[in-house]
């Protein structure tokens, strides 16, 4: 693609469609297809250079160009989506481009450098310092302010990093070139704005120039703390107090919930004084006056909700302070703890007018900061971590104090409880503050205050609110006892938990859009507690609730009246599905109408996919509906077929790429569950279109596609050979084995082949098979490929013949090269076997090698031989090894949960969706006793050599090891 004005005005409209619902889809098909032309990228940036087009257009090349580099810039093997010339060309123009675009494109493009300098920096690209820092202007803040956020969007990287040689020769190289001009450039906007205290626009610039200074700073402090800062320590410290202590109205934000600059550069410094005193306090002789300086700024700061961030921020440094042993005693000077309580915490505890608001107009958004927390930490959430930082170290005196504003502001309540309602509020979450002393929102508290009794509270405080019809409490109060509920479940009986299931079921009923947001997460999170690593409840536990709960919780889902809103509450359909994980195949009874509820709402968010989690519990819950009804009934799966193979063909047909491997995971599974032994018809005519080469350039579809081609090797290697298809999978393989992303995917579809076509079929391919593997292993090996290799080698000994001689497999190498399979057993086989995971998967390399080992006329003869009692000493290690255990088939099902296993945008394994396990030597129940059999076979027809290669050759320990199978197997001896 030349960079020239015909193919620029054909991508700007091509962009300006994917901002149409209507022809959004198309047009993404087409970019997608010429990605990977040259210049494609060249010719987005040019787009995004391009201050005449259309400033959405503008915006859509940017995204477009971060996530092409996102999905494209590593290199995966021999797969390059980006050429080497078009590579230099974007490192060469984007820190250009960066300092000349607006924020809002800044923003996109510095995620995609930040991409680039994860993979280039500083190997591959040791001049992208020196080049922003030729940038810096004396005059220019607005191009400051792009090479600041420039360097901020790869210095921030660090944050999250492991410590490592690596990382620290990285930061040194930026310290070396960034840091003089760093502290020179902090030193004139320090001075700019003096000069520009009064003048409203120049300061709106410099600010955010300082913004990113002071960002900057933290990233660069944020692993060690570097000499430069260490020599300059005065200087830098007494420009971030300066700036926590300035004051400036034409600064300060207007709007009372949006933070100003001002507020913004307050808590970035927050955040640094965090850092150094948690990290590098005896370097930090200014830390007290500090501390003094943020505690007066929580004392004078409102509680408007602009400056929510910079408070929670202020707050954590005192948390901080207060956990550390050594500063106690400032905290026992006079009154400190109590004014503490009153003036930082207590205020930051209570309920504000605003939080009100957000309760109402945005539900969402306040169950988001309540619950889940956010990057900007909630007022409420920084002072409860600060009374549990007090707790640390002055638990009884902070519980007693705490304790009488309890009773206090229940007191409050009780006296008129309409009026007072936000006292009990108050009480409740002052409650779970002191209380809650090891906790997650994953499984609740798992340890609380010896001094509080929280069981009894519940039953004296919050079950009341419980119990109360909707009305005769205020809804905010509801949402408190479901959540005291949610947050101490595990510390309630099972007894009292089911006592709460009628409770819960009615708050499903609430018009309310939290309450009953948060009776169906309390209710999915008590069905998720283990106890002593036993899920703790059982279908008998919730029989007689469970089409009240699936009701309700349907009824509210399918309130939604777009695809966008039918998805928007993902906490009713994690509860959806839970309950359907808990209920088993006693789900059965309602699975006609659960599956119809499933299909149709499947089909409507399928016209506009919005939040991944709800389509995840949806696909999770729909494969648990097969699971466990095919398992007590095989025959029903005609009926899911029947339900969902319309809404699949739609999904594929429009290619929903965020469906799509769920869709392939689905269809896997339902062809598993058949039990007939040939491919059924509806399977059929579905093969061919599985096998185009656009469906498996799709990163995601890969894993899913990969196994829905196993099940159809499983099932229909037959109709998949009469027809011709062999090819085509063969071809698919081909390019799978030559990515390091997707070899074991290639291998897997590999070992299928072998498993299931007849030997004499593949022949005629198995050389060039054997050429590609080789060629891979030494072009580009990893030790994941290696594993691959090795395993493959194993399943092929395993299958081929396994009543005959293990002779194919020498055959089949040295057919290429002539004692090609003794370096392959002597570099390979040898080292690598013991590394394969899994029950199956090292039983079959057991299986495998002892066969080799007594099974080959080959392995007798020189070269061979010298590797004899080498291989039988990796068949002992790895009978030797600990053994995993077969856990419960149904374990992971309990454990679904994406803060747990993590959602991914390109795929996600779907738990109830579990791949079947083929045992290709499942007719060896015990690999010990079939060594001593073998060893006991191959002994009696070459006496003498073997057992003196054993004597001779064996270590100690193996021997041991090996005496023992063969009197288990009732061999004896074999000497």
């Amino acid at each position: 693609m030349e960079v020239n004005e015909q193919n620029l005005n054909a991508l700007s409209e091509y962009l300006k469609q994917t901002l149409d619902p209507n022809t959004r889809r198309q047009a993404e098909q087409y970019l997608y297809s010429v990605e990977k032309n040259p210049n494609f990228s060249i010719l987005l940036l040019a787009l995004v250079e391009n201050q005449a087009a259309d400033p959405s257009v503008r915006f859509a090349a940017a995204l477009l160009f971060k996530n092409f580099v996102k999905r494209n810039w590593e290199q995966d093997g021999d797969n390059v989506t980006i050429n080497e010339a078009d590579r230099t060309a974007i490192k060469t123009r984007i820190v250009g481009l960066m300092i000349s675009v607006p924020a809002k494109l800044q923003i996109q493009l510095s995620e995609a450098l930040s991409i680039i300098a994860d993979s280039d920096f500083p190997e591959k690209w040791n001049n992208l310092i020196p080049e922003l820092v030729s940038k810096l202007s004396p005059n220019d803040y607005s191009v400051n302010n792009g090479v600041l956020q420039t360097a901020h969007s790869i210095f921030k990287r660090w944050r999250s990093q492991f410590r490592s040689n690596e990382l620290f020769t990285e930061i040194k190289f930026v310290l070396d070139q960034f840091c003089e001009p760093y502290l020179q450039l902090f030193k004139a906007t320090d001075a700019m704005i003096e000069s520009n205290a009064n003048n409203g626009e120049a300061l709106k610039v410099l600010a955010q120039t300082m913004l990113l200074l002071v960002k900057i700073f933290y990233s660069l402090n944020c692993q060690d703390l570097p000499v430069f800062f260490e020599d300059h320590m005065s200087e830098f410290m007494g420009l971030l107090h300066k700036y926590l202590t300035y004051t400036n109205p034409l600064l300060e934000s207007d709007d009372e919930d949006e933070a100003g600059p001002l507020e913004k550069i307050k808590a970035s410094i927050c955040e640094s004084v965090e850092l150094y005193a948690q990290r590098y306090e005896e370097d930090f002789p200014m830390l007290p006056k500090f501390v003094e300086t943020v505690w007066s700024l929580l004392t004078v700061t409102n509680l408007d909700p602009k400056n929510d961030l910079l408070v929670s921020k202020a707050i954590s440094v005192i948390t901080t302070i207060a956990k550390l042993q050594r500063h106690r005693n400032l905290f026992l000077v006079g009154d400190t703890l109590k004014n503490m309580c009153e003036k930082i915490i207590l205020p930051n505890m209570s309920l504000r007018t605003s939080d009100e608001e957000l309760f109402e107009d945005d539900p969402n958004e306040f169950i988001r900061r309540d619950l889940e927390g956010s990057d900007n930490d909630t007022r409420r959430r920084a002072a409860s971590d600060l009374v549990r930082g007090l707790l640390e170290q002055f638990e009884s005196e902070i519980t007693s104090t705490m304790s009488n504003y309890i009773s206090h502001y229940l007191q409050n309540y009780n006296a008129n409880p309409t009026a007072n309602w936000k006292d009990k509020d108050t009480a409740v979450y002052l409650l779970i503050s002191i209380a809650s002393k090891n906790a997650s929102t994953q499984h609740g508290v798992t340890k609380t205050n010896d001094f509080i009794n929280v069981v009894e509270f519940f039953a004296n405080n919050v079950l009341k609110d419980l119990q109360a019809p909707f009305g005769s409490v205020h809804p905010i109060l509801k949402v408190d006892a479901l959540k005291y509920l949610y947050t101490f479940r595990n510390q309630m009986n099972k007894n009292d938990l089911v006592n709460c299931f009628p409770l819960l079921v009615t708050h499903l009923g609430s018009d309310n859009y939290v309450v009953y947001t948060y009776a169906s997460i309390c209710l999915e999170r008590i069905l998720f507690m283990k106890k002593e690593r036993a899920i703790l409840f059982n279908a008998k536990d919730i029989q007689p609730y469970v089409e009240g709960i699936l009701t309700n919780l349907f009824k509210l889902i399918e309130q939604g009246a777009t695809p966008e809103k039918l998805a928007e509450n993902d906490h009713l359909m994690k509860a959806v599905m839970r309950v359907i994980l808990i209920s088993r195949e006693e789900i059965v009874p309602y699975v006609s109408v659960v599956l119809n509820k499933l299909t149709n709402i499947l089909s409507v968010i399928s016209r506009n996919p919005s939040n991944p989690r709800f389509n995840h519990y949806v696909f999770e819950s729909v494969g648990a509906l097969i699971r466990f009804t095919c398992s007590a009934n095989p025959a029903a799966i005609g009926d899911f077929e029947s339900l969902l193979f319309t809404p699949f063909q739609g999904i594929l047909q429009q290619d929903v790429t965020e469906f799509t491997p769920y869709v392939f995971q689905l269809l896997s599974q339902m062809l598993e569950t058949h039990q007939e032994s040939e491919l059924p018809a509806s399977y059929q005519s579905m093969l061919t279109p599985l096998l185009q080469p656009t469906l498996w350039e799709q990163q995601g579809n890969i894993p899913a596609l990969s196994r829905l081609i196993q099940s159809y090797l499983n099932k229909g290697a037959k109709f998949i050979v009469e027809q011709n298809q062999l090819t085509p999978i063969l071809g698919i393989f081909q390019k799978l084995i030559a990515s390091k992303l997707n070899d074991t995917h290639g291998f897997d579809i590999l070992n299928a082949l072998v498993r299931n076509v007849p030997i004499a079929t593949l022949n005629p391919y198995l050389k060039a098979v054997i050429t590609l593997l080789l060629t891979r292993l030494q072009s580009s090996r990893t030790p994941k490929f290696t594993k691959g290799f090795v395993y493959f080698i194993c399943s092929y000994i395993v299958v081929v013949d396994p009543q005959g001689s293990a002779n194919s497999i020498f055959e089949l190498f040295d057919s290429i090269q002539p004692g090609l399979f003794f370096e392959i057993v002597k570099s390979f086989v040898v080292p690598e076997t013991q590394t394969i995971h899994g029950l199956v998967e090292r039983k079959v390399a057991a299986v495998a090698m002892i066969r080799l080992l007594t099974q080959s006329t080959a392995m007798l003869k020189d070269p061979y031989f010298s590797q004899w009692t080498i291989v039988l000493d990796v068949i002992i290690q790895i009978l030797q090894s600990p053994q995993e255990v077969a856990g419960d088939e149904n374990e992971e099902l309990y454990a679904i949960d994406l803060e747990e296993t993590g959602y991914q945008a390109s795929f996600s394994r779907l738990a109830t969706s579990k791949q079947m396990t083929y045992d290709p030597a499942s007719h060896i129940q015990d690999p010990k006793a079939y060594l001593s059999q073998c060893l006991a076979t191959v002994c009696q027809a070459n006496p003498n050599r073997i057992s003196t290669a054993i004597q001779q050759g064996l270590p100690k320990d193996s021997m041991s090891a090996l005496s023992s199978y063969l009197q288990s197997a009732g061999v004896g001896t074999l000497m």
